[in-house]
């Protein structure tokens, strides 16, 4: 589906033009100047506090090693599996070999293909580098990050945030790059650079990356989970099996297990996902707080309650209790409240 002012023809650069800027408050024309910047937290020059120390990561990377726990256990899970369905004379092997893999992830061709062929992202064309190349470089020399540590990337969707990439891959929406004028794109880029600072880049990766026996192992069981809806007799009874085989786990983890640490673990399929989305969440306002502090926040603002005036026909009026806990993105509600009290910005700012 084409997105707002997107070419005919996404793949070709000479139909590129500009997208129509939506008519929301403090919407910029592309001729003129930038609006001033808006009071920002106390620190030098208005931005970000250099109280600590810059090579130490923040809060919100040190947290991610949270998420990555239920991950990691659940892949050495599925790697033990299948080292003893090979034989554990010859099974260590495949467990020392993807313990040894994590050095994969210092190859910048890894990172390449994880956002090509797993978060199925694509390289701006020409005529979008073009578009891009100014707010990315103003960008990084505002939050003082060298030129070339992250690559930028194009994800082909319509929302006004691109999904959280692991590493040094910054993606950008489609929606954000054809609708939104420069100084509005600059703030969405802020955002989506946030993501990535604080030392969490690294770390970022390298939890992703030893989540990937997991993450397969979650797509075998949404598999299973359609065919039960689809073929109820073969799919009640290979759903009845897996369930009656994890039953019989977790029952030993109890019955044999010394101290609760690994039946907890068992049993993080039922309580980790809230955990997981709230942290997701956090994640989401944080960056947002972030770009707030490098003087984006009134911006960013008007970019959300942009996104919300051109899709108020495909939210949700109504959403229930279970979705919201299991969200992992916030409301745009709770992101501009995120964003005013980051910022200090005032009703005044918006327009």
């Amino acid at each position: 589906m084409a997105g707002p002012g997107e070419p005919h023809d996404p793949n070709g650069a000479e139909g590129f033009r500009p997208g129509p800027v939506p008519p929301y408050p403090g919407a910029q024309g592309y001729n003129q100047p930038p609006p001033q910047p808006q009071p920002q937290l106390p620190g030098p020059a208005g931005g970000h506090s250099e109280s600590r120390p810059r090579n130490l990561p923040e809060a919100s990377a040190w947290t991610a090693l949270l998420s990555a726990v239920p991950w990691f256990f659940w892949s050495l899970v599925l790697v033990i599996w299948i080292a003893g369905a090979i034989g554990f004379k010859w099974g260590w092997i495949v467990i020392a070999l993807w313990i040894l893999s994590g050095a994969m992830i210092l190859l910048p061709s890894t990172e390449e293909l994880l956002a090509k062929y797993l978060f199925r992202l694509r390289r701006p064309t020409l005529v979008e580098q073009q578009r891009l190349g100014p707010a990315w470089q103003h960008l990084l020399g505002r939050a003082g990050v060298p030129e070339g540590r992250f690559s930028l990337w194009i994800q082909e969707s319509d929302e006004v945030s691109a999904t959280p990439t692991p590493g040094h891959t910054v993606a950008v929406t489609r929606w954000s790059l054809y609708t939104l004028p420069p100084q509005h794109l600059e703030a969405a880029l802020a955002h989506e650079l946030s993501h990535h600072l604080g030392g969490r880049a690294w770390l970022s990766l390298v939890n992703f990356w030893y989540s990937i026996p997991a993450r397969c192992g979650l797509i075998v069981v949404r598999a299973i989970a359609r065919l039960m809806r689809r073929v109820p007799a073969l799919g009640c009874i290979i759903g009845g099996f897996m369930i009656m085989a994890y039953a019989g786990i977790v029952l030993a983890a109890f019955t044999f297990g010394h101290g609760y640490i690994w039946p907890v673990l068992f049993l993080t399929p039922f309580i980790a996902p809230p955990l997981l989305a709230w942290l997701n969440r956090w994640h989401v306002k944080e960056a947002d707080r972030k770009a707030a502090m490098l003087g984006y926040g009134a911006t960013l603002v008007q970019v959300l309650y942009g996104w919300q005036m051109q899709h108020q026909q495909d939210l949700g009026r109504e959403t229930s209790r279970r979705a919201q806990v299991m969200s992992s993105t916030p409301s745009l509600v709770e992101r501009v409240h995120t964003l005013e009290q980051a910022g200090g910005i005032p009703p005044a700012a918006w327009s």
